[in-house]
């Protein structure tokens, strides 16, 4: 007689989630934050690319790389999909519907967090005149402070075509900064 199946323990899978985005969930505020001033925004973004990860969390694959690289990779197609919703003009409404309100500690936070990110806002808007994969990968090495490889699997790139980018990136950089002074 074979032992009956019955649905799978997630504790252990549950506790590791937890263990992940309570070791992460600042650095993808932080990242939200750079790219927007509103906080309810980046309370949504973030939101966002931790529902997607829990979605995804089976399939992820430490031996694959770290769960950080894995993070920010969600985190990027999150917002390029808040860029894609906001840019086509969709309904206002429909966007708002699901939202929580944020109470005023909450809301006190994200802006103390938005206004600790305005110097890291400043190279993001600096880094515009750099093309969008350079632009990523100083963002990600420089500003979020991921390591070569973890940017290099959040971008689907090598890590030698991530030291490339790296290399043009800092040295057009220093040109604008330079020109800026």
């Amino acid at each position: 007689m074979s032992e009956p199946v019955g649905p799978p323990d997630l504790s252990g899978a549950a506790a590791e989630f937890e263990r992940i985005y309570r070791a992460h969930v600042g650095e993808i505020t932080a990242y939200f934050a750079r790219r927007t001033v509103e906080a309810q925004t980046v309370a949504d973004l973030t939101a966002d690319t931790f529902v997607q990860a829990i979605g995804s969390f089976g399939s992820f694959d430490p031996a694959r790389g770290h769960a950080r690289g894995w993070l920010f990779g969600i985190a990027r197609r999150v917002f390029a999909q808040h860029c894609e919703r906001t840019s086509r003009g969709r309904d206002t409404v429909v966007r708002l519907a699901g939202r929580r309100v944020l109470d005023v500690d909450e809301t006190a936070e994200l802006v103390a967090r938005v206004d600790a990110e305005r110097d890291g806002r400043g190279l993001v808007e600096a880094m515009t005149a750099l093309p969008a994969g350079d632009r990523e990968a100083v963002e990600l090495v420089d500003i979020a402070g991921l390591g070569r490889g973890e940017a290099a699997a959040a971008l689907g790139i090598t890590l030698g075509a991530l030291r490339i980018r790296l290399f043009r990136a800092r040295g057009r950089l220093r040109k604008i900064v330079g020109e800026k002074s």
